[in-house]
């Protein structure tokens, strides 16, 4: 069986492969990198039955073949999709939101094995529920957890599962366990402070960056991430006006696809010429701390006030 799995829930994608293969033993499943490794040693291990039962499972990460790429693999592909061993599950990932239709081995694999697509955005809130299963949480608990953890899929299953190690046979979850249990992610605040410094919310800001500063916060480290994430911002959103899409900027950007999703719905509300404006204060900001011009605990402050 050939599965072809595209999109940029690598979430998802993870869970569907942990799916297909609960009932595989270990020592039957392989995992290859096509930006490694190469195609045809991972056909040749599908194509070979396996010594220790009688299925084995082979995941091949980045098989970008399926999408524009243009790419000798497709004539090696095609050739195994001509002569599948039934004897193994072939799952092919493609981190993109799309394939391309119009080639022959898409086509192929559509007729022959499964096309599973995992572009939908994630309920989170649904998501903690069912990682939280058989344990008692409520709405309010669920909406701290997440005002704490934020909407990565992979921190989140890392955090509940950190709960679920703690708590023991304690069913309750409750809101001290997740003040006490998990991290706010400082990267939450900061599209936040983003916010509220190019609506000019001078007062907002403060008290955010106040209380950034309480957590032990240096403020050399905020103005970083803020510089950071103004840039990809800025980046995204000129990447995107050219028609790449949110896979290609992350490997342009070379960061994670999820911080490129996170940066391209944050910058929707400004400008380029806004974000690259106060990109460059930041700059100046970061020179006037290195030449001892600006003092690094009031630096901040005063680019909120101006």
């Amino acid at each position: 069986m050939v599965y072809l799995l595209y999109g940029t829930k690598d979430f998802s994608i993870e869970e569907e492969i942990k799916k297909l293969s609960k009932d595989i033993d270990d020592m039957n499943i392989s995992k290859y990198d096509l930006n490694s490794d190469m195609l045809s040693l991972v056909l040749e291990d599908a194509k070979t039955i396996s010594l220790f039962g009688d299925k084995k499972l082979i995941i091949a990460e980045n098989a970008n073949m399926f999408t524009g790429s243009t790419s000798k693999d497709s004539e090696l592909i095609e050739e195994y999709l001509n002569h599948i061993n039934e004897n193994t599950i072939l799952i092919l990932v493609v981190h993109n939101d799309k394939l391309d239709t119009r080639k022959k081995i898409t086509k192929q694999v559509k007729k022959i094995g499964k096309v599973l697509e995992f572009n939908d955005d994630l309920d989170m809130t649904s998501l903690v529920r069912r990682l939280f299963k058989n344990y008692n949480i409520d709405y309010n608990t669920i909406k701290l957890f997440l005002d704490r953890v934020g909407n990565n899929p992979l921190i989140i299953q890392s955090e509940i599962n950190k709960i679920k190690i703690y708590k023991g046979n304690d069913r309750n979850i409750t809101d001290e366990d997740i003040l006490n249990l998990t991290i706010k992610l400082i990267e939450i605040d900061i599209f936040k402070l983003i916010d509220y410094i190019v609506k000019k919310d001078k007062e907002k800001a403060l008290e955010l960056y106040y209380e950034m500063l309480k957590m032990n916060e240096e403020p050399i480290k905020i103005i970083v991430i803020l510089a950071n994430q103004f840039r990809i911002m800025y980046q995204s959103k000129e990447l995107l006006k050219k028609g790449y899409s949110e896979k290609d900027i992350a490997a342009t950007l070379k960061i994670h696809p999820y911080r490129v999703k996170l940066a391209i719905q944050n910058s929707r509300s400004y400008t380029s010429k806004t974000l690259l404006k106060y990109l460059n204060d930041l700059a100046d900001i970061d020179i006037g701390i290195k030449t001892g011009t600006l003092n690094k605990d009031l630096a901040l402050e005063l680019f909120i006030l101006r």
